[in-house]
């Protein structure tokens, strides 16, 4: 099933003309804002540079430019704080990845019909 998934999930990738120009480590950076926004604790952009299992400092940053100039994310202050940015998911996002929350559903219904 997983393969299945991994590759219809290839279709939406490759056609998804923001996610063309972002490679492995910027999707699995994406990855992470997603998820910590869904979880209602929005990551900010000192702790995404901290993030060393996924690239050095220097690579996230400059992961993080070419999401916000995709359109991918955006930093957005909260509250009176203005010294921290949080990095939150676009509609752009949220669309791609419930395109992939479709793929895995549609993999795991032709398994059980198999």
């Amino acid at each position: 099933m997983y393969l299945r998934y991994l590759a219809m999930a290839r279709t939406v990738h490759e056609s998804d003309t923001h996610l063309t120009a972002v490679d492995e480590t910027g999707k699995r950076l994406l990855e992470v804002i997603a998820l910590s926004h869904a979880e209602n604790r929005p990551l900010t952009v000192s702790a995404a540079m901290a993030l060393e299992p996924i690239a050095s400092p220097g690579t996230i940053h400059r992961k993080l430019d070419l999401l916000r100039e995709l359109g991918l994310i955006n930093q957005i202050f909260q509250g009176d704080n203005r010294r921290t940015k949080y990095l939150v998911p676009t509609q752009v996002t949220d669309t791609y990845f419930d395109n992939l929350g479709q793929v895995l559903a549609k993999a795991a219904c032709a398994d059980e019909s198999a």
